[in-house]
Order: structure tokens, then C-alpha cells, then sequence
């Protein structure tokens, strides 16, 4: 399973959902979405983008000041 590392701090909402739509056009079926974040909405603005864009969020889980989280395609 290949896993790609989106690095989305210091980005502020909307920017990082943004980035995951042009960043999905590119992944494979299957393929593994790491994003790390400091928004402070990341984690229900993602798990949104998930539900909205049929993708799976494997996890996700707060590091400190971070949210990451790992979504398949």
C-alpha cells in the first residue's frame, strides 16, 4: 500500500480541503492520503470532505497542536 505525506500546516480552512481535492485527482484506488494539520477545524472539516467525496478515513488523531490523519482512496 503506497502512502503519500501532505504536509497542511500553517494553512487555514479552507485551503487544506482544497488542497486535498487537487491532491485526490492525482491518487490511485487504494492508494493511502497521510495529512498532517494545525487548522482548527481539520478534523470535522475532513471527515466532511471524506463523506462528501466517498473516500475512507482509516483515523485520525491529535499529536499536540496537530491533527493527522490517513484517508483511502
Amino acid at each position: 500500500m503506497s502512502v503519500t505525506t501532505f504536509d497542511a500546516r500553517g494553512m487555514k480552512c479552507p485551503q487544506p480541503t482544497l488542497r486535498l481535492t487537487t491532491m485526490s485527482l492525482k491518487m490511485q484506488q487504494g492508494e493511502v492520503l497521510e495529512v498532517v494539520a494545525d487548522c482548527t477545524t481539520f478534523e470535522k472539516d475532513v471527515r466532511e470532505w471524506c463523506d462528501r467525496c466517498k473516500k475512507i478515513l482509516l483515523w485520525v488523531r491529535s499529536e499536540g497542536p496537530n491533527m493527522r490523519c490517513q484517508i483511502q482512496f
